[in-house]
């Protein structure tokens, strides 16, 4: 049983990564590089901690190629891995063709979208086009009062806007910075993002499918289920499932790994795409949720201090619409781009 809890160790490792990193794209709602330092401080000694803040705030808020380098590089990994043999065993036991390139169909539609969404102009708000921009979105008073100049652009902000410290420049619609495309989300390229997260979710569910269907028929074929086994006191012992994973594990040790891996990715992206869905169809943006929480209840700034407010937004017209706004930004937009 010490395999089995240094592989439970090793997949709590994964989701906590996955996690960490999952939460890492948003700068809209706070500091990346604050919220992991945060979570760090409870296993990384005083003294580092000072040095780990300075690499996370490097790595979260300056640009960089980086994280898109490791997101080809997990994906590489990932679909080498499958192809080398998870593809070779399904083809062996005559699994469907089309659900064998299924993976390979998303991928490309993913990548695709990827860069769509990493090379579009999220919706920079220039000299050119502010006084189209404000009149996009009226002032909620709330999360977004009228009159407030971004100190840097020298420029009243649209409702709805923000500054991006990382890019250095105010996006209409802002919703985050994600480093994994290296870009900000707003108003231009949410569609763009979004059916990069769709898409980014059903590749890793068709290979977590794929594998997962893979091991159970080698099971239901060498019929291991009926075996038994000797236990550690010399007890005869029929076969239960944390021997099963066990053995597949040294039978399969890759493809394991490599299950576990895309399973725990597959759940928190699920997750996060339902998130982005729900914020899409209630005409939200990740900087307004995250704004909406903190002072929906409380007291805003820039607001008096007597007056006590309750957040309520004013954005939403109905399902369809949300979706139309997404899908068809601004014709200021639009036209700037053209």
């Amino acid at each position: 049983m010490d395999f089995l809890t240094l592989f439970s160790i090793y997949l709590c490792f994964l989701l906590a990564a996955a996690a960490l990193l999952c939460a890492c794209p948003g700068s809209g709602g706070g500091s990346p590089a604050g919220t992991a330092g945060q979570v760090l401080s409870f296993v990384i000694p005083t003294q580092l901690q000072r040095v780990t803040h300075r690499v996370l705030h490097r790595l979260f808020n300056t640009r960089s190629r980086l994280f898109v380098v490791l997101h080809v590089a997990l994906q590489a990994a990932v679909f080498g891995e499958y192809t080398w043999e998870v593809l070779f065993y399904c083809w062996e036991l005559q699994f469907h063709l089309l659900v064998l390139l299924l993976p390979y169909l998303l991928l490309a539609g993913n990548m695709g979208c990827f860069l769509l969404c990493s090379r579009a102009d999220p919706g920079i708000i220039t000299k050119s086009n502010h006084a189209s921009l404000v009149k996009v979105y009226a002032y909620d008073d709330v999360l977004f009062p009228k009159g407030i100049v971004c100190p840097t652009c020298n420029m009243e902000k649209p409702a709805r806007s923000k500054h991006c410290s990382v890019c250095g420049a105010c996006v209409h619609r802002f919703d985050h910075h994600c480093v994994w495309v290296n870009n900000c989300i707003g108003a231009s390229n949410t569609k763009y993002f979004f059916l990069y997260l769709l898409t980014l979710t059903a590749t890793a569910a068709a290979v977590t499918a794929v594998t997962a269907a893979l091991l159970v028929q080698v099971v239901l074929l060498s019929d291991l289920m009926r075996g038994t086994y000797i236990d550690d006191q010399g007890r005869e012992r029929a076969v239960e499932i944390p021997f099963l994973v066990q053995h597949l594990f040294l039978t399969f040790p890759r493809i394991v790994f490599m299950l576990g891996f895309v399973g725990l990715l597959t759940l928190v992206l699920g997750v996060y795409c339902c998130f982005n869905l729900y914020l899409a169809l209630t005409n939200q943006t990740s900087n307004e949720w995250c704004k909406s929480r903190r002072y929906g209840c409380s007291r805003l700034p820039l607001q008096p201090h007597h007056r006590r407010v309750v957040y309520k937004n004013i954005y939403s017209k109905g399902v369809w619409m949300n979706l139309k706004e997404i899908f068809k930004p601004p014709p200021v937009l639009e036209r700037k781009k053209k």
